[in-house]
């Protein structure tokens, strides 16, 4: 249990006992208002709790403060509980007990910072599900790496966590695709071959074609047929591209999941009739629309066109009929880019109408990325020059830096991606900074392997300097993070973590000697080099969770 859960059931227990000291037992508050504090003279944590309840309880908060405070029982997890004005009650760590932790830690080894909080509910995370028309750019980069540290993280917080990328292969673009494969094969072939104006003009379909024209030739054949055979393959190749550039990045799907298949077992026919049963489709101009307006919406959304087809939000309405009744996720976080910001209502609306609590459904939505490089700043397009691919970024700063500056900004943020940053080999580059921490930690052990030093019987009560206690401090936050990222979906605050942590540790180690020749220094050594030894699990805890490695050497 994390000293903030130990402290906030402290305080409602105390809450619990005032309220019966004041007669008074109709006050209720959930909130502790129990909040880790910017500076260590205040405490580890602190309270506002009285501020927000003397109006109520018609008792000063500052009297308050002292009543809750009072109520609170001598415990070996604080060593002070201090009032202060005009109500706060700041709570002080026992550093008795965080050297207790800081055993837990090395024993956990990089079990350290799991929890069972999830309780092993089946979540599911859909992201990236990009058209399967070509290969990846940057702008699909942040979803990808959002999506692929967020279950890391929820696996590590006891969820039960499935990735998934939803494959749209059915519908006007997939035609459009198959008809700009075919226009390639035909021309590699030495044949007329034009591609629709609205089709895919990209030079990487020629390669695809060639390899198409590998295994089927160019023969008379019926047109219509042979569409669907080359554009058929010309689908799985560039599945196929996805998937290596996608595993280049460092995230594999458990499942991939046909657009089509919805069309194929029923889906997609089943969800129309309950939609209509229920009254919440309507005819009108010759196509169906559902009544979003019913929902909150501000206006209805066609899901059948006049021609028969359905819409996008047709098929996935279907889909997540199938996540949630089919295949029974217990939640489910959809990652869209911006350009779906829009969508969000609609689709709470329909899961709604399918008897569906809209809010097991989260969506997030990730804003705009520019590039800059070379003190030069553009936005994605796919306009000549200014469309960097996965793999052309990939190969400039590397996987490690990718992934950490992707996911270092909050979603809903737009981001900057600073190319000349992130190849930088200097203090300056954070990515660089932690795996310098990391690197450091390997090679301080690796120095006490080497001059036999035996660790194994130490005393961490002598870590008692400033450095020391701050840096443990920091170290007995993460399971608490990793709890808070699983629960708000929020993973842009592991870098920030780590980050912090990678230099607490450059601090400790500039002020503390931690390999020392002198007898009297010898135990302090032991519990210095248990201290690394922590440092080190937990920052490769956190690069694991980021999907970085971990170098021993720099």
């Amino acid at each position: 249990m994390t000293l903030h859960i130990e402290i906030e059931n402290l305080l409602k227990a105390a809450l619990q006992s005032t309220l019966n000291s004041l007669g008074n037992d109709s006050v209720e508050s959930d909130n502790t208002f129990l909040e880790k504090t910017q500076d260590p003279i205040h405490g580890d944590f602190a309270t506002s709790l009285p501020l927000k309840l003397c109006k109520q309880l018609k008792v000063s908060p500052i009297e308050l403060a002292r009543l809750l405070a009072s109520n609170i029982p001598n415990t070996s997890i604080l060593s002070k509980i201090e009032v202060a004005k005009p109500g706060f009650i700041n709570f002080f760590a026992a550093h008795d007990w965080m050297c207790l932790q800081l055993n837990t830690v090395l024993k956990s080894n990089l079990q350290y910072g799991e929890t069972k909080t999830g309780k092993n509910k089946k979540v599911q995370i859909e992201f990236v599900s990009v058209n399967p028309t070509g290969p990846l750019h940057v702008g699909h980069v942040r979803g990808a790496v959002l999506g692929s540290t967020l279950s890391n993280v929820m696996k590590a917080a006891g969820f039960d966590v499935q990735t998934e990328y939803y494959v749209n292969d059915a519908g006007n673009q997939m035609s459009k695709f198959f008809e700009s494969v075919y226009a390639r094969w035909l021309q590699i072939n030495n044949q007329e071959g034009l591609i629709p104006e609205d089709g895919y003009h990209g030079e990487y379909l020629i390669d695809v074609a060639k390899t198409i024209s590998k295994s089927i030739p160019c023969r008379e054949n019926n047109k219509e047929n042979m569409v669907q055979i080359v554009g058929n393959e010309g689908l799985n190749l560039t599945i196929e591209i996805i998937k290596s550039e996608l595993s280049n990045l460092g995230i594999e799907f458990n499942n991939w999941f046909s657009e089509k298949s919805l069309y194929e077992n029923g889906q997609y026919k089943k969800i129309l009739e309950i939609l209509d049963q229920e009254g919440h489709l309507i005819e009108k101009d010759g196509a169906k629309w559902f009544t979003s307006t019913a929902f909150d919406d501000s206006r209805d959304n066609v899901v059948v066109r006049s021609s028969g087809t359905a819409t996008y939000f047709a098929t996935d309405i279907a889909y997540h009929y199938n996540k949630f009744k089919e295949r029974q996720y217990e939640f489910v976080i959809d990652i869209w880019g911006a350009d779906h910001q829009g969508h969000i209502k609609r689709m709470k609306g329909a899961m709604q109408a399918l008897g569906i609590d809209p809010d097991k459904l989260k969506i997030i939505t990730t804003q705009m990325v520019s590039i800059k490089n070379q003190n030069q700043r553009f936005k994605l397009s796919t306009r000549k020059n200014q469309l960097v691919t996965l793999k052309e970024l990939i190969d400039i700063v590397g996987t490690d830096a990718c992934r950490y500056f992707f996911i270092s900004r909050s979603p809903e943020s737009q981001m900057e991606f600073d190319m000349d940053l992130a190849t930088k080999e200097s203090n300056d580059n954070p990515v660089f900074y932690i795996q310098y921490a990391h690197a450091r930690t390997s090679n301080i052990l690796l120095t006490a392997d080497e001059q036999n030093l035996d660790y194994s019987i130490y005393d961490l009560n002598l870590l008692k300097s400033e450095s020391e206690i701050s840096l443990i401090k920091k170290i007995l936050m993460l399971p608490e993070l990793i709890d808070s990222i699983a629960l708000y979906q929020q993973p842009h605050h592991l870098p920030h973590y780590t980050l912090d942590l990678a230099n607490r540790f450059h601090s400790f180690y500039e002020k503390c000697r931690v390999l020392s020749n002198v007898a009297e220094e010898q135990d302090l050594t032991r519990a210095r080099l248990q201290l690394v030894k922590a440092t080190k699990i937990t920052l490769k805890k956190c690069l694991e969770l980021m999907g970085m490695s971990s170098p021993d050497r720099m």
